[in-house]
């Protein structure tokens, strides 16, 4: 790697530590795309292809990247999860293409990327540093890692040992879950117009997306009509099934809880909400799909 490369990377990542402090997980892509200044010279974080080399650096792209979920579209490139690593789909068909050179020199010479996950058209998670740790040309895919920036440059000029490896397996599996969930919840809570579906609380911390089915479940997609966005105590009480929702989108409570008698909190957060009909989002699409309701809430029916 030579020093232009190292410190272009550096100040990268100095940038994304920023706007994560800044955004958290939901970095505006105009942000990306405006980048920083070095030596006098423009360097994005991210372009129009997912394969993206900024003009100051010579060979070896800074950054990957994968398109948003935009629900009844496909991605253009599917890229997935196996083994505990992410499979990155090449740029096109053809792995000599100079795009999946680049990666394949990244490999190589071990040198940290970004990855971008589209949230939503226009927003972008980053993780970083990710490695690219194997290429298969069979099927078109590089086989990409996550570490902590603890670690970068460690594997430089060595090569990467068993404890390394376990490390960043994990890692990777625990950013897809998060990324999963963050994004899961960014959709879901803005077609709510980051409110409570039953009691309308507005405060966007102390609120989360319900999934109606779990991922586990063959309909339990990560898409918004797979979900409700609940603050903290109705969430906790649909997950115990203190509170059903029914495919008519009316809530209600649990009998026995109906019967309790516990103060301010239970009759003010829980009871009076019995028979309340769901607050839901202004576009009919976004709405909870029924079939999952009626699913879910004879779940809550046989508790």
């Amino acid at each position: 790697m030579t020093s232009l490369d190292h410190q272009v990377r550096l100040k990268a990542f100095d940038l994304l530590k920023q706007l994560q402090s800044i955004y958290g997980d939901n970095i505006p892509r105009a942000l990306l795309e405006k980048g920083f200044e070095f030596e006098g010279r423009k360097v994005p974080l991210i372009g129009p292809q997912g394969i993206f080399k900024p003009a100051i650096l010579p060979e070896i792209p800074i950054s990957i990247t994968t398109a948003p979920v935009v629900e009844g579209r496909p991605r253009p490139y599917d890229d997935s999860s196996e083994d505990g690593y992410v499979k990155y789909k090449y740029r096109g068909t053809d792995p000599d293409h100079h795009e999946n050179v680049g990666l394949r020199k990244a490999m190589v010479q071990k040198i940290p990327l970004i990855h971008f996950y589209g949230v939503v058209p226009g927003i972008y998670t980053a993780v970083w540093p990710v490695y690219i740790v194997g290429d298969n040309p069979k099927q078109l895919t590089f086989t990409v890692a996550v570490d902590q920036p603890d670690h970068l440059y460690e594997a430089e000029d060595k090569v990467v040992d068993f404890a390394a490896e376990s490390r960043r397996r994990y890692q990777t599996v625990e950013t897809q879950m998060r990324l999963h969930q963050a994004g899961f919840r960014y959709r879901v809570l803005k077609a709510y117009e980051e409110s409570c579906a039953i009691c309308h609380l507005k405060h966007t911390q102390l609120l989360e997306a319900a999934h109606i089915l779990p991922d586990t479940h063959p309909n339990g997609l990560p898409i918004v009509a797979n979900g409700i966005s609940l603050c903290r105590i109705h969430h906790g009480a649909y997950d115990s099934n203190i509170i059903g929702i029914r495919p008519d989108y009316v809530v209600e409570l649990k009998r026995e809880v109906m019967e309790e008698k516990d103060g301010p909190m239970l009759l003010h957060g829980l009871q009076e909400f019995n028979k309340a009909k769901l607050i839901l989002p202004r576009s009919e699409r976004n709405w909870p799909k029924q079939e999952n309701l009626e699913e879910r809430y004879n779940q809550f029916r046989a508790s």
